[in-house]
């Protein structure tokens, strides 16, 4: 297994780790969401890519509240791997529907440095979308190292290492609901 941590091991990170926000905190965060969303793109039958790994949690939640038709596929690609700390991107899987011509809303986990998301949105424009609009449940108040604005924002927290709701910790931790920050880091 490329992350084995020991069970007790995550146990522990988890029940020490601190609450930034509960789940329904992040539900009532979503709804929010859901709403800006449907403002700007209830017209525009959009196809909606989840960003996997971390990003099926919130796209799931914020599909269901969505009433307009739309489209769903998945990118994946990944800075981190399981790892801590992001690296070179590693594509993965790319759409299969076509993006031409599209307007496409890409959903994600987390807003950190923004290379991931930048690359995706630039992928989905180089692929023939007329529109990338990009969401994330977090984004955190850190040191961007790309142009990306988001357009749908979630929650904001800082700059920590975040677990719960889609987000892993070393692989883990992605089904806990609501939203911790790591307090020790193995």
């Amino acid at each position: 297994m490329r992350n084995a941590l020991a069970r007790q091991d995550v146990i522990r990170i988890q029940t020490s780790a601190e609450c930034l926000y509960s789940e329904s905190e992040v539900d009532s965060a979503l709804d929010e969401m859901a709403k800006d969303v449907t403002q700007v793109l209830e017209q525009t039958q959009p196809l909606i890519l989840c960003t996997m790994i971390g990003g099926i949690i919130t796209t799931g939640k914020l599909l269901a509240r969505l009433d307009f038709p739309l489209s769903v596929d998945y990118i994946h690609a990944s800075r981190y791997r399981g790892s801590l700390q992001g690296a070179e991107l590693n594509w993965i899987a790319r759409p299969t529907e076509s993006l031409k011509g599209r307007v496409v809303l890409i959903v994600d986990d987390i807003f950190d440095e923004g290379l991931t998301l930048q690359a995706l949105v630039e992928d989905c424009s180089a692929a023939g979308a007329t529109h990338v609009y990009t969401a994330v449940l977090l984004d955190k108040s850190c040191k961007k190292k790309s142009d990306v604005n988001v357009d749908f924002v979630g929650l904001r927290v800082d700059d920590r290492y975040v677990f719960g709701s889609g987000m892993d910790y070393k692989g883990f931790l992605r089904n806990v609901p609501g939203i911790y920050a790591v307090t020790e880091v193995e």
